[in-house]
């Protein structure tokens, strides 16, 4: 295989950077959709916009797993 020249490498890498960017994109909105899916099984109907926006902003401001625990620690209401 004969070597690329830099101009060559150069498009290669751009074109590899605008496949990748495109790729994550479509992964980032089939993570969104389906965290969006999972909202939809929640009876959230009992909570102010506001509840829910400030929920969800603590939630990600925690992260996964220690969101994950708080709520595991919380009881539940009857």
């Amino acid at each position: 295989m004969p070597r690329m020249t830099d101009r060559e490498r150069l498009a290669k890498i751009e074109a590899d950077q605008r496949r990748l960017a495109e790729e994550a994109e479509r992964t980032r909105q089939a993570v969104r959709a389906h965290y969006g899916s999972i909202v939809a099984d929640v009876a959230v109907e009992t909570l102010t916009e506001r509840e829910f926006r400030d929920i969800l902003n603590h939630v990600v401001r925690l992260g996964g797993s220690a969101a994950v625990s708080a709520l595991k620690a919380h009881p539940t209401s009857p």
